[in-house]
């Protein structure tokens, strides 16, 4: 019986040695790989404005903001970055050429899966979901059988692998942002618009509304969706490259 108890301790000892190992090599591993600050900025359709002449390039531009981060500002930065453009920014909507308005719709944690599918879904798709903090995954708590002893092991190794876990997180943040411009057509050329929405009446019941108006300006929209990824990524520290990216892929428009 002692030897057996002997072989069972033996057992424990390493069962609990290499799940700490894996789930630090686990840990180690990520620190490494997202040690530096990744920041992807992309814009779901191309738009193409038609070149004009000097004394054209006027814009008008409203930028909001309904996401819950109230600090995420780019209004100033966007009409700086314009101004260097050499386009001149008015704050009245009749005079100007073009018109540029934007909406950051949502800033927050997500999945790299989430930002694929806000971006995918395009200007006024649905919000994408899967909000997560994410971690190392589990490569300790695969510990099975074996006896009382590996199971002790296995229970060790998956606090192990919690404690790794909580220090050492996989974080990205995702800024949403919807982008409509507007630009005057040429002299003579009168643009026809038609929409449509549908609006809930009650429990199961909709009303499909439908309008149409001729206009002088041709319309584009596209959506962005910039994210910021790096372990254990703070809000504070991903916002300002956030901004950055999103105030030269809107300024790069013109």
């Amino acid at each position: 019986m002692n030897g057996i108890k002997k072989i069972k301790v033996v057992l424990l000892t390493s069962a609990i040695t290499i799940t700490v190992a894996l789930s630090g090599c686990a840990a180690i591993s990520t620190s490494i790989a997202k040690k530096d600050l990744d920041v992807q900025t992309k814009m779901s359709d191309t738009i193409f404005l038609d070149p004009v002449e000097p004394d054209k390039k006027v814009i008008y531009v409203e930028l909001r903001n309904t996401s819950d981060k109230t600090n995420f500002d780019i209004a100033a930065s966007v009409k700086r970055a314009l101004q260097a453009k050499g386009y001149t920014v008015s704050t009245n909507p009749t005079t100007a050429h073009y018109w540029l308005r934007a909406n950051v719709l949502s800033v927050d944690k997500a999945s790299p899966t989430a930002a694929q599918a806000a971006l995918s879904s395009g200007y006024g798709g649905a919000l994408a979901g899967g909000a997560l903090g994410a971690s190392v995954g589990g490569l300790a708590g695969g510990w099975s059988g074996a006896g009382i002893g590996l199971g002790a092991g296995a229970l060790v190794g998956g606090l192990a692998e919690t404690v790794a876990n909580a220090a050492v997180k996989d974080v990205t943040f995702m800024a949403i942002t919807d982008i409509e411009i507007a630009e005057k057509a040429a002299e003579g050329v009168m643009v026809r618009q038609d929409s449509q929405q549908s609006a809930k009446q009650g429990i199961g019941g909709s009303r499909v509304q439908t309008s149409s108006e001729v206009s002088d300006k041709k319309k584009y929209r596209t959506r962005i969706v910039s994210t910021a990824n790096k372990v254990n990524l703070e809000y504070e520290e991903a916002a300002p490259s956030l901004t950055d990216g999103l105030v030269r892929s809107i300024s790069g428009l013109f």
